[in-house]
């Protein structure tokens, strides 16, 4: 790594040399939670530069956590997989979010609002399980952010894939939700729920969709459970 060495043969002191440069924690939540294009842990860690994400993903190979595999369906296109020493650092990733979730104050947590970081999550972690057995579109309306990222949709596939569209897919819309950013987030850290927000979260479209949303809605993993509980 690049920073200087601690120069303790502590083994906690030689894994923060490893794992406590800047980004490489929330980069590692990204290669955890699935991320293996470079793409898309650029979607996951939105404010980290190209350069930056390259340099932590070679060190991160040096240090023997990540392997990067070529793609044999895209010339020149590699993916980024964690080793058997990355797989070992899950427990370590889930604890420090739950600690975050538990002791850091909310409305700290709040102050860093980012929508396409928000929107990928959702994304990632919805469950599409109770929705209607076909394509199911919802479009986000930002009523606090400027034009150019107010709207988001989220298209729901038949087959469970799910993408997140920053232009208007085309298709149907299914669900309309219009809310402030703050809102949204709080609903998906799990400090709020979707009923309890009704005075702020204004659902328009298909019944089922909107009466369900607790349930489809991609929360964050670290959520406390009994919040959820309208």
């Amino acid at each position: 790594m690049t920073q200087p060495g601690y120069k303790q043969f502590c083994p906690v002191a030689m894994a923060a040399e490893v794992l406590c440069s800047r980004w490489t924690m929330v980069l590692l939540r990204e290669l955890i939670a699935g991320s293996t294009r470079f793409n898309d842990l650029r979607r996951g860690v939105p404010r980290m530069s190209p350069s930056l994400l390259s340099q932590r993903l070679k060190e991160l190979e040096q240090a023997g956590i990540v392997e990067k595999r070529p793609l044999p369906s895209e010339k020149g296109v590699f993916a980024y997989h964690l080793t058997q020493a990355g797989q070992d650092l899950r427990p370590i990733i889930e604890a420090m979010g739950f600690w975050g979730q538990k002791w850091v104050e909310s409305s700290l947590s709040l102050r860093n609002l980012d929508p396409s970081l928000l929107m990928w999550d959702m994304r990632r972690n919805l469950d599409p399980r109770p929705l209607p057995a076909r394509r199911v579109v919802v479009e986000f309306l930002y009523t606090d952010l400027p034009a150019s990222k107010r709207r988001w949709w989220l298209v729901i596939e038949p087959d469970a894939s799910v993408d997140l569209c920053w232009s208007d897919p085309g298709f149907d819309i299914d669900l309309y939700v219009t809310t402030d950013l703050r809102t949204m987030t709080a609903i998906w850290m799990g400090l709020t729920t979707v009923a309890r927000e009704d005075a702020r979260l204004k659902l328009d479209g298909a019944r089922d969709v909107a009466r369900s949303m607790q349930s489809w809605l991609g929360l964050s993993p670290f959520a406390v459970q009994e919040k959820l509980v309208p």
